[in-house]
């Protein structure tokens, strides 16, 4: 029998798992990694194409909600798009691997196994790992990255390709949603260390017990559950791009070891006194306002100066109105290639109230939101209604506001359009009857 070309890991603190799953696999599969430990998942990841991730949802005793899995599950998705992942779990916490799967996962299996049934989920999974690594290579950096025409933004990516192509620490600065992630991602395609590996840390996840674990690394028995020596994120960013999102929510205490890491460019595993050397670049963001943090002794001075040689700010999508309807096109095609449909569109009606929505979430509410309404909407058609972005007018209008004058003139051509009637009308413009309504005394326009 010949074997597949591909390559699995198997992730799971149990030795005797590993052993039975790569003595089932090896005899179908070309290559076969194991890990008995989900901190290994990242080196292996940058060191291999790993097309399949079989991966066990609990590491730790007493703690067997399934939410290690989940961490880690996004951390590859993050990592590593093309790869698919298979989560086991036991009987009875069937429940988080359906949340698993709702947030990316391509199936579970349950333990202890049917082998047949674990080979036929691995296959299927192996040639969706094919279709993606495919679309992931026509991918380009225009298809990636969304730029817009807005002043705000234009200077921004244009900041960012200069300071790309030197080494100097970057602070990426925005509210929530404004695509620090994707913009620190650009820099470093843009950087010398492209071909290196770019490490994503959320900082505001990390609980204060697992922060030096996780950016630092571990000795084999520098405390109870370290069985094998661990390299950290720092590490694993090993001449390449360690993005520190988040970095205003560490607490005091701790930015003193990050300040010591920055400064020596050294790492120290938990554990062990040898210093470590480190050749990473710094990209930093966060949607606090860190010098006011800074005043208030809550961020240190020193801290900030060794993250920030240069800081860029990202604009809200209220500031950048003009890249609003582009953007959600661009969103758009992503989500509908993602679900495998074309010519999906928005309503012709649409465009005006997505300019006047106020977008509090950013480009993370506008993804949300478009690719709920892609869901619910029918033939291929985003109303505004699907996009849910009506019910706000309470917290922003006024009579001299210009976007009530947009809604009122659009209300007046619909129900000329429609002679009136009301239920055409409310259905053109996305809105409930009663809705429309409300609008209509709003707008005075009963005698219209």
């Amino acid at each position: 029998m010949r074997k597949k070309q591909a390559q699995i890991l198997i992730v799971d603190d149990q030795e005797e798992i590993l052993f039975s799953a790569k003595m089932i696999l090896k005899k179908h599969f070309e290559t076969i990694f194991t890990a008995n430990s989900p901190k290994k998942i990242i080196s292996i990841l940058n060191e291999n194409e790993i097309d399949v991730v079989l991966l066990d949802m609990n590491y730790r005793i007493g703690f067997e909600d399934g939410r290690e899995g989940i961490h880690w599950l996004k951390e590859i998705k993050t990592l590593s798009p093309q790869t698919v992942v298979i989560l086991m779990t036991a009987f009875g916490k069937i429940d988080t691997a359906v949340e698993g799967i709702k947030m990316g996962a391509f199936d579970y299996v349950l333990k202890p196994w049917h082998n047949e049934k674990l080979l036929e989920t691995i296959e299927k999974a192996v040639l969706e790992s094919r279709k993606k690594s495919k679309k992931q290579t026509v991918i380009t950096d225009e298809k990636r990255y969304f730029v817009g025409t807005s002043p705000k933004i234009k200077q921004a990516y244009s900041i960012a390709e200069r300071v790309a192509k030197t080494e100097a620490n970057v602070l990426v600065l925005g509210e929530n949603g404004t695509g620090k992630y994707v913009f620190a991602e650009y820099i470093h395609q843009n950087s010398q260390r492209k071909d290196q590996p770019f490490v994503h840390v959320d900082l505001g996840s990390l609980s204060d017990n697992l922060f030096e674990s996780e950016l630092f690394g571990y000795a084999k028995g520098a405390f109870t559950d370290a069985k094998v020596d661990t390299a950290g994120r720092f590490e694993a960013a090993s001449n390449g791009t360690i993005f520190l999102d988040e970095i205003g929510n560490i607490p005091l205490h701790l930015q003193a070891k990050l300040l010591h890491v920055l400064q020596t460019k050294t790492v120290t595993r938990l554990g062990e006194s040898k210093p470590r050397p480190l050749n990473v670049r710094i990209i930093s963001a966060t949607n606090c306002d860190i010098k006011a943090e800074v005043k208030n002794k809550t961020f240190r001075e020193d801290l900030l100066y060794r993250i920030n040689t240069m800081e860029i700010n990202l604009p809200s999508l209220r500031e950048r109105k003009e890249d609003i309807f582009p953007m959600a096109h661009f969103i758009l095609e992503q989500i509908a290639e993602k679900y495998n449909q074309e010519n999906w569109r928005f309503d012709e009606n649409v465009k005006p109230y997505l300019e006047k929505y106020p977008w509090k979430g950013n480009v993370r509410e506008m993804e949300n939101k478009i690719e709920r309404a892609l869901i619910l909407a029918d033939n291929n058609t985003i109303s505004v209604t699907d996009l849910d972005i009506l019910e706000f007018e309470e917290i922003q209008e006024n009579d001299d506001n210009p976007l009530s004058e947009m809604e009122k003139s659009a209300i007046e051509k619909a129900l000329f359009k429609n002679h009136g009637n009301i239920s055409k009308t409310a259905e053109e413009l996305g809105l409930s009857r009663a809705s429309l309504y409300r609008r209509i005394e709003k707008y005075d326009l009963k005698n219209s």
